[in-house]
């Protein structure tokens, strides 16, 4: 050392003094001797090349004021410096993140650790050690910053899978983009923007959301569709939607639409104008060859712009959207024309005296799927009013051909049979596996005998594996009819009986309900609660005597969230006394 330290804090330990300061001097890291007011007593060689100042220029002064800096250079409050409570306290003390004050102004990062130095039992000073840490904060930064960008990458690769998987679960166009963009804000985004090609040749602003879901009136908007080539450059809607590709805006430039815009470049700007646009990012819905729409998403804040990585996660976003798109508009028009065929190969209800019939079919509600659910009534050649309800094992179009099979043969074989129902099943089921394509079905076949204007009238039925029909009676009673129950159809032999068959009367006002078990099967719900929960709402509807067509659709509008079935329900009301 310069100056002798034992002058001031006492002698050195024992042992020759001149080994010890060697050591000092020739000590690789930075030592500082402070008094106990934080003075600079001492300073050794690698101190002065570390700080760039020499002893004399520190000695005397206060440490404190002198180095201690914040990382933006300005001075430290006293208070705040865990140094000086060390040097108060007489306490080891050490740190990683302090910034000393070099003589040519620049800022050094340290890493440092202090000890109290004692004498006779009381602090004469601290001895402070520090390194240079520069290196390892920019090690750290450097760290800091991939796990950043690891993490980032992580949450984009994270929300494009959700997006896709979310998007999956329906087949609903309307669904999927509400979906999307609850998806997209606020996790990517403040605000985002669905518009659709129609086939009127117009871009339909079909879903718009932002903070709290509001949709700043946007929502719904309508303009021409731009032509596939041509202008179209100085809007990114336009731009994108006639395959210029995706459009990033770092900075959205303020922009009032006027008059003199065109209307899909004013739609656009409009937008980002409304809901004070930062930056944007507008992408195409769909590859390039078959462009169905374009997806803007918008952030508000200045100081988080969207960049280029955003760019390409919501480009593979839009492009997956596209895909779904057209899949549920594909979807949509063979659902349309499945269900087309399913509604006519179920015939005009008849119109027997005075009972009175109603009839619902209702399509599974996902899946481009129509399934083997059907009904039926006609007047049989003695003057019977014959009831069907049945169901093929299936959900596609082969188990809906399948359905039209079983219709057609059913009814020739029963027109002019008056025996019992339980025999037309058997005749059915022996010749099924001939002609017809259908390995299994449900079915219940019944005749509803007596004079159709007067009565009495009698129930026979006989059932193949099908749900019981309920029946409700006047007397504010409702009860399952069991009996009549057979195998399925498709099964083999029956045995030499024959199917049983079972009766039962129809008093006057009384309602029977015939249905299939898209009805009462609910995924995670077991068949009791099904028939139960059917049982008591029909039987609340037929004491408020509403209409037969009336109870029908409510009967279908009360179904519990979750049904995958299609459902056939027909329904049977006596005249009252």
């Amino acid at each position: 050392m310069r100056d002798a330290v034992g002058d001031d804090v006492g002698r050195w330990p024992a042992g020759e003094p001149g080994f010890w300061r060697q050591v000092v001097e020739q000590l690789g890291t930075a030592l500082l001797v402070l008094d106990t007011a934080g003075r600079v007593i001492a300073a050794n060689p690698a101190a002065e090349r570390l700080l760039g100042r020499t002893t004399a220029a520190m000695r005397g002064a206060d440490a404190h004021d002198l180095l201690h800096r914040d990382a933006d250079g300005n001075k430290v409050p006293r208070g705040r410096c865990p140094l000086l409570h060390a040097l108060a306290e007489g306490k080891d003390a050490q740190g990683e993140g302090g910034t000393y004050l070099r003589d040519d102004g620049r800022l050094l990062a340290v890493s440092w650790s202090a000890s109290p130095l004692t004498a006779d039992g009381s602090v004469k000073g601290m001895a402070l050690l520090f390194t240079d840490a520069t290196g390892d904060r920019r090690i750290h930064r450097e760290r800091t910053a991939r796990t950043r960008a690891l993490e980032d990458l992580n949450e984009r690769l994270s929300l494009v899978a959700e997006i896709t998987d979310v998007l999956g679960q329906t087949l609903e166009t309307d669904e999927a983009l509400a979906r999307l963009v609850r998806l997209l804000v606020p996790r990517l985004a403040d605000w985002a923007a669905v518009d659709l090609r129609t086939g009127s040749g117009e871009v339909h602003r079909v879903a718009v959301t932002g903070p709290e879901g509001r949709d700043a009136g946007f929502q719904g908007r309508r303009a021409p569709a731009p032509e596939e080539t041509g202008a179209g450059e100085d809007s990114p809607l336009e731009r994108v939607l006639t395959g210029g590709g995706s459009v990033l805006q770092e900075r959205v430039a303020a922009v009032t639409p006027t008059a003199g815009h065109p209307p899909l470049a004013a739609l656009h700007s409009g937008f980002l104008a409304a809901v004070g646009a930062s930056s944007a990012v507008t992408v195409p819905l769909g590859a390039r060859d078959r462009i169905t729409g374009a997806l803007t998403v918008v952030r508000t804040d200045l100081a988080h712009p969207f960049d280029q990585g955003d760019l390409e996660v919501v480009g593979d976003v839009g492009r997956r959207v596209g895909m779904v798109i057209d899949n549920t508009r594909r979807y949509g028009r063979q659902r349309a024309v499945a269900e087309a065929m399913q509604r006519n190969l179920l015939a005009p209800l008849p119109r027997p005296g005075h009972l009175q019939l109603a009839a619902r079919y209702q399509p599974a509600p996902a899946g481009s799927q129509v399934g083997g659910d059907w009904y039926d009534a006609f007047m049989l050649k003695d003057g019977a009013l014959a009831l069907v309800i049945g169901d093929v094992v299936g959900h596609d179009l082969t188990a809906a051909a399948g359905m039209a099979q079983l219709h057609g043969i059913l009814r020739s074989l029963a027109w002019d049979h008056t025996g019992p129902p339980g025999a037309v099943v058997d005749r059915l089921d022996a010749a099924m596996p001939i002609i017809t394509t259908v390995p299994l079905a449900t079915l219940i076949l019944a005749r509803v005998e007596g004079d159709p204007d007067t009565g009495p009238w009698t129930l026979r039925w006989a059932s193949a594996g099908h749900p019981p029909p309920l029946l409700l009676s006047p007397d504010g009673t409702a009860c399952y009819l069991e009996a009549g129950q057979g195998l399925l159809l498709g099964t083999g032999p029956v045995g030499g009986t024959g199917r049983p068959d079972a009766t039962h009367p129809l008093k006057p006002g009384s309602t029977l309900l015939l249905y299939t078990d898209g009805l009462v099967e609910t995924p995670g719900s077991d068949l009791g609660t099904g028939l139960d929960r059917l049982r008591r709402h029909a039987l609340a509807l037929a004491l408020a005597h509403e209409p037969l067509d009336t109870l029908c659709g409510d009967i279908l509008a009360h179904l519990p969230p979750g049904s995958t079935d299609d459902v056939a329900l027909l329904a049977l009301r006596v005249p009252p006394p």
